[in-house]
């Protein structure tokens, strides 16, 4: 009785061990049905993918469990507690994972095939959605089941804080625009619902690839808009078909420093020195702070990690120096941020006109509509703007 004790102790503790240990593999492999390479796949591994072991090693096979919490059977050999330079890799050519370094992503990777990709939480339709993704964006992947229909961890990590999954089906070789762009043109005129749906992957390709891609992009998906005929995405439309042409003519980054080089808030009538002011000006234009709080500044990019927050603007304060820096201001009928003598944004700016004016400027994205960025030396303007009007301005700073 004693004897089997002890082996249900040593069982425990080296399940235990395993457990937290981390493991990879140092090649290309498959996961098997049963532990042998002639048995029945269910997906591939890429090199440096992170498995977890549930069994001891067994004739030079594991159990293990891949991040889309797939089980079956890899060979022993491929298995290792780190990964280095001297690893022989054996590539599997029928892989279809991406090795990093492409231009796009640095690791492991495939692309997003459809438009607006709801990545989940867990491997369930009805899971939380974690983040939408465009066609074109890289993901992470180090396990790729075979199966087109089932579930892919396109985060490269277990933890389920991390972890998004996606169906194996909308996630491949990135598409290819002019492809894109011809499939369109095939379609029959009066299908509108398959125009719309190419019409979207293009608009979405476009946007993760060259400027001068959006155009023709925006050129066709209008089409399908216009017979839609649905008044805001006509309009959304035009607005991000101006931003398309601002985007092809964008200036370069010296002329973009040259024009924001002598920029000034005006508060309440008080002109800021670039976006720096004293406390007591501060205050004396502004009164005491509704809030005070006090924010982590690991990277040190602010005058201090003391902050004001007023109902027009929070700033940075330095108590003991007599400083303030305006970190977000919001822009009404008393706030304004002058660019430069020619460019003012105070309340009366849309953001049509905006995009007509400084649309060669800015920096705009399709995963963040209405807001728009305009480059600075170590930092940019965040501008946003709700229902048409300009909404708010913050200075991000790069760490």
């Amino acid at each position: 009785m004693k004897k089997y004790h002890f082996f249900i102790a040593f069982l425990f503790c080296s399940v235990l061990m395993h457990a937290q240990e981390r493991y990879f593999l140092n090649s290309d492999t498959r996961l098997y049905t049963s532990a042998s390479a002639s048995a029945e796949f269910l997906g591939y591994f890429k090199y440096g993918a992170e498995i977890q072991l549930l069994s001891e090693s067994k004739n030079g096979w594991y159990k293990v469990k891949a991040d889309n919490l797939s089980e079956g059977y890899i060979p022993e050999k491929f298995v290792a507690t780190r990964l280095n330079s001297a690893d022989i890799k054996v590539r599997d050519n029928e892989n279809p994972i991406i090795e990093g370094s492409d231009n796009y992503y640095g690791s492991n990777h495939l692309f997003v095939l459809v438009a607006g990709l709801k990545a989940r939480a867990q491997p369930d339709k009805t899971s939380k959605i974690k983040e939408i993704l465009n066609v074109g964006d890289p993901v992470a992947v180090n396990y790729l089941p075979k199966n087109q229909e089932e579930w892919v961890n396109i985060s490269g990590n277990f933890s389920d804080e991390y972890a998004k999954f996606t169906l194996r089906k909308f996630i491949g070789k990135r598409p290819d625009f002019n492809t894109l762009l011809k499939d369109f043109d095939k379609l029959d005129v009066n299908n509108i619902t398959e125009r719309k749906t190419v019409g979207e992957r293009i608009v979405e390709l476009a946007w993760n690839s060259d400027a001068a891609t959006l155009a023709p992009a925006y050129q066709r998906y209008y089409e399908v808009v216009k017979q839609l005929n649905d008044p805001k995405l006509l309009a959304d439309t035009e607005l991000n078909m101006a931003i398309a042409k601002g985007l092809a003519k964008h200036k370069k980054p010296e002329e973009v420093l040259a024009f924001v080089k002598k920029s000034e808030f005006v508060l309440k009538g008080l002109k800021t020195k670039a976006w720096y002011l004293t406390q007591k000006d501060l205050e004396k234009t502004f009164g005491k702070p509704l809030k005070k709080a006090n924010v982590s500044d690991e990277c040190g990019v602010y005058l201090s990690e003391t902050f004001y927050y007023y109902p027009d603007l929070e700033a940075s304060v330095s108590e003991q120096k007599n400083q303030a820096e305006i970190t977000k201001v919001f822009i009404n009928e008393n706030n304004k941020l002058v660019l430069n003598p020619n460019a003012t944004l105070d309340n009366s700016v849309t953001e049509k006109a905006f995009i007509e004016k400084y649309g060669s400027y800015i920096g705009a994205s399709i995963k963040a509509p209405h807001n728009y960025s305009i480059q600075l030396e170590d930092s940019e303007f965040k501008v946003e703007f709700k229902d048409g009007k300009i909404f708010t301005i913050e200075i991000f700073f790069y760490c």
